[in-house]
Protein backbone atom coordinates (compact mmCIF):
# COMPACT_ATOMS: atom_id res chain seq x y z
CA UNK A 1 0.00 0.00 0.00
CA UNK A 2 1.18 3.51 -0.83
CA UNK A 3 2.20 5.74 2.07
CA UNK A 4 0.33 9.04 1.85
CA UNK A 5 2.61 10.75 4.36
CA UNK A 6 1.58 13.01 7.22
CA UNK A 7 -1.72 14.94 7.06
CA UNK A 8 0.17 18.17 6.31
CA UNK A 9 1.70 16.68 3.15
CA UNK A 10 1.17 19.24 0.37
CA UNK A 11 1.49 17.04 -2.70
CA UNK A 12 -0.15 13.81 -3.82
CA UNK A 13 1.85 10.60 -3.52
CA UNK A 14 4.52 10.23 -6.15
CA UNK A 15 3.23 6.93 -7.57
CA UNK A 16 0.50 8.06 -9.93
CA UNK A 17 0.08 4.47 -11.09
CA UNK A 18 -1.01 3.55 -7.55
CA UNK A 19 -3.58 6.35 -7.60
CA UNK A 20 -4.90 5.11 -10.93
CA UNK A 21 -5.28 1.58 -9.52
CA UNK A 22 -7.05 2.89 -6.42
CA UNK A 23 -9.45 4.84 -8.64
CA UNK A 24 -10.26 1.64 -10.52
CA UNK A 25 -10.87 -0.09 -7.19
CA UNK A 26 -13.15 2.82 -6.22
CA UNK A 27 -15.20 2.22 -9.38
CA UNK A 28 -15.44 -1.46 -8.41
CA UNK A 29 -16.89 -0.49 -4.98
CA UNK A 30 -13.79 -1.40 -2.94
CA UNK A 31 -14.70 -0.01 0.54
CA UNK A 32 -11.08 1.02 1.25
CA UNK A 33 -10.61 3.01 -1.95
CA UNK A 34 -12.55 6.23 -1.11
CA UNK A 35 -10.69 6.81 2.16
CA UNK A 36 -7.35 6.16 0.49
CA UNK A 37 -8.00 8.57 -2.38
CA UNK A 38 -9.36 11.28 -0.06
CA UNK A 39 -6.31 10.97 2.21
CA UNK A 40 -3.87 10.93 -0.70
CA UNK A 41 -5.28 13.80 -2.76
CA UNK A 42 -7.04 16.16 -0.34
CA UNK A 43 -3.94 18.07 0.88
CA UNK A 44 -2.94 19.07 -2.67
CA UNK A 45 -6.54 19.87 -3.64
CA UNK A 46 -6.87 22.06 -0.54
CA UNK A 47 -3.76 23.99 -1.57
CA UNK A 48 -5.22 24.31 -5.08
CA UNK A 49 -8.36 25.93 -3.68
CA UNK A 50 -6.49 28.08 -1.15
CA UNK A 51 -4.19 29.43 -3.88
CA UNK A 52 -7.25 30.80 -5.66
CA UNK A 53 -7.71 33.40 -2.88
CA UNK A 54 -10.24 31.29 -0.98
CA UNK A 55 -10.66 31.40 2.78
CA UNK A 56 -10.05 28.16 4.69
CA UNK A 57 -13.82 27.76 5.13
CA UNK A 58 -14.52 28.27 1.41
CA UNK A 59 -11.70 25.87 0.47
CA UNK A 60 -13.15 23.23 2.84
CA UNK A 61 -16.55 23.61 1.17
CA UNK A 62 -15.03 23.35 -2.32
CA UNK A 63 -13.02 20.29 -1.31
CA UNK A 64 -16.11 18.58 0.07
CA UNK A 65 -18.08 19.46 -3.07
CA UNK A 66 -15.23 18.08 -5.21
CA UNK A 67 -15.34 14.70 -3.47
CA UNK A 68 -19.13 14.58 -3.70
CA UNK A 69 -18.91 15.30 -7.42
CA UNK A 70 -16.12 12.74 -7.91
CA UNK A 71 -18.35 10.17 -6.20
CA UNK A 72 -21.28 11.02 -8.45
CA UNK A 73 -19.26 10.88 -11.70
CA UNK A 74 -16.73 8.15 -10.81
CA UNK A 75 -18.17 5.99 -13.61
CA UNK A 76 -16.83 8.52 -16.15
CA UNK A 77 -13.20 7.83 -15.22
CA UNK A 78 -11.58 5.66 -17.89
CA UNK A 79 -9.40 2.94 -16.37
CA UNK A 80 -5.85 3.12 -17.66
CA UNK A 81 -5.87 6.92 -17.97
CA UNK A 82 -4.07 9.12 -15.42
CA UNK A 83 -6.42 9.99 -12.57
CA UNK A 84 -4.83 13.34 -11.57
CA UNK A 85 -5.92 15.35 -14.65
CA UNK A 86 -9.42 13.90 -14.29
CA UNK A 87 -9.57 14.90 -10.58
CA UNK A 88 -8.17 18.39 -11.21
CA UNK A 89 -10.60 18.99 -14.07
CA UNK A 90 -13.45 18.26 -11.64
CA UNK A 91 -11.88 20.45 -8.93
CA UNK A 92 -11.50 23.27 -11.45
CA UNK A 93 -15.18 23.09 -12.42
CA UNK A 94 -16.19 23.02 -8.75
CA UNK A 95 -14.06 26.13 -8.13
CA UNK A 96 -15.65 27.99 -11.06
CA UNK A 97 -19.15 27.02 -9.90
CA UNK A 98 -18.25 28.09 -6.34
CA UNK A 99 -16.94 31.44 -7.58
CA UNK A 100 -20.15 32.10 -9.52
CA UNK A 101 -22.28 31.13 -6.53
CA UNK A 102 -20.23 33.38 -4.23
CA UNK A 103 -20.50 36.27 -6.65
CA UNK A 104 -24.29 35.98 -6.73
CA UNK A 105 -24.41 35.94 -2.92
CA UNK A 106 -22.01 38.90 -2.62
CA UNK A 107 -24.09 40.98 -5.01
CA UNK A 108 -27.06 40.64 -2.62
CA UNK A 109 -25.15 41.44 0.56
CA UNK A 110 -24.91 44.91 2.03
CA UNK A 111 -21.48 46.35 2.76
CA UNK A 112 -20.37 46.74 6.36
CA UNK A 113 -20.25 50.34 7.60
CA UNK A 114 -17.09 49.83 9.64
CA UNK A 115 -14.34 47.49 8.58
CA UNK A 116 -12.51 45.95 11.56
CA UNK A 117 -8.78 46.69 11.90
CA UNK A 118 -6.36 43.97 11.00
CA UNK A 119 -4.16 42.67 13.79
CA UNK A 120 -0.63 44.07 13.75
CA UNK A 121 1.92 41.77 12.15
CA UNK A 122 4.89 40.73 14.21
CA UNK A 123 8.12 40.57 12.23
CA UNK A 124 8.39 40.29 8.46
CA UNK A 125 8.97 36.95 6.76
CA UNK A 126 11.81 36.83 4.26
CA UNK A 127 9.53 35.49 1.53
CA UNK A 128 5.76 35.59 1.17
CA UNK A 129 3.87 32.32 1.44
CA UNK A 130 3.13 30.44 -1.78
CA UNK A 131 -0.53 31.47 -1.60
CA UNK A 132 0.29 35.17 -1.21
CA UNK A 133 2.92 35.01 -3.91
CA UNK A 134 0.66 33.41 -6.53
CA UNK A 135 -2.15 35.83 -5.61
CA UNK A 136 -0.23 38.38 -7.73
CA UNK A 137 -0.85 36.25 -10.83
CA UNK A 138 -3.85 36.33 -13.17
CA UNK A 139 -6.25 33.49 -12.47
CA UNK A 140 -5.25 31.29 -15.44
CA UNK A 141 -1.53 31.54 -14.58
CA UNK A 142 -2.20 30.97 -10.87
CA UNK A 143 -4.17 27.84 -11.69
CA UNK A 144 -1.40 26.41 -13.90
CA UNK A 145 1.40 27.15 -11.41
CA UNK A 146 -0.59 25.59 -8.56
CA UNK A 147 -1.27 22.42 -10.53
CA UNK A 148 2.41 22.17 -11.54
CA UNK A 149 4.01 23.04 -8.20
CA UNK A 150 1.47 21.94 -5.58
CA UNK A 151 -0.34 19.19 -7.43
CA UNK A 152 2.91 18.10 -9.11
CA UNK A 153 1.09 17.40 -12.36
CA UNK A 154 3.09 17.16 -15.58
CA UNK A 155 2.59 19.70 -18.39
CA UNK A 156 0.55 17.12 -20.28
CA UNK A 157 -1.65 16.44 -17.25
CA UNK A 158 -2.26 20.16 -16.67
CA UNK A 159 -3.15 20.56 -20.34
CA UNK A 160 -5.66 17.71 -20.02
CA UNK A 161 -7.13 19.08 -16.78
CA UNK A 162 -7.57 22.58 -18.23
CA UNK A 163 -8.73 21.45 -21.71
CA UNK A 164 -5.73 23.22 -23.19
CA UNK A 165 -2.59 22.43 -25.17
CA UNK A 166 0.84 21.71 -23.71
CA UNK A 167 2.14 24.79 -25.56
CA UNK A 168 -0.49 27.02 -23.94
CA UNK A 169 0.32 25.60 -20.50
CA UNK A 170 4.05 26.21 -21.06
CA UNK A 171 3.34 29.78 -22.12
CA UNK A 172 1.18 30.48 -19.05
CA UNK A 173 3.78 28.91 -16.75
CA UNK A 174 6.61 30.91 -18.36
CA UNK A 175 4.69 34.19 -18.03
CA UNK A 176 3.78 33.33 -14.44
CA UNK A 177 7.42 32.63 -13.52
CA UNK A 178 8.53 35.89 -15.16
CA UNK A 179 5.88 37.83 -13.25
CA UNK A 180 6.78 36.16 -9.94
CA UNK A 181 10.47 36.93 -10.54
CA UNK A 182 9.62 40.63 -11.01
CA UNK A 183 7.43 40.64 -7.90
CA UNK A 184 10.28 39.19 -5.83
CA UNK A 185 12.80 41.62 -7.33
CA UNK A 186 10.58 44.62 -6.52
CA UNK A 187 10.02 43.28 -3.01
CA UNK A 188 13.78 42.84 -2.48
CA UNK A 189 14.46 46.34 -3.84
CA UNK A 190 11.90 47.89 -1.50
CA UNK A 191 13.39 46.02 1.44
CA UNK A 192 16.90 47.24 0.60
CA UNK A 193 15.64 50.80 0.12
CA UNK A 194 13.76 50.66 3.42
CA UNK A 195 16.90 49.55 5.21
CA UNK A 196 18.98 52.40 3.82
CA UNK A 197 16.21 54.94 4.45
CA UNK A 198 16.24 53.99 8.11
CA UNK A 199 19.98 54.65 8.44
CA UNK A 200 20.88 57.96 10.19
Amino acid sequence: MLDTGPPGNLAPPRSCADLDRWMERYQQADPEAPAFLVGALSPALMRFFRSQACSRHQADDLLQETWLRIHRVRHTYRPGEPVLPWVYAIARRVRVDGYRRMRRITMHETAMEVVPDRPARVGRPLLPSFDKLVAALPEAQREVVTMLKVGELSLEEVARATSSTVGAVKQKAHRAYERLRKVLEIRAEKKRGGFFNELP
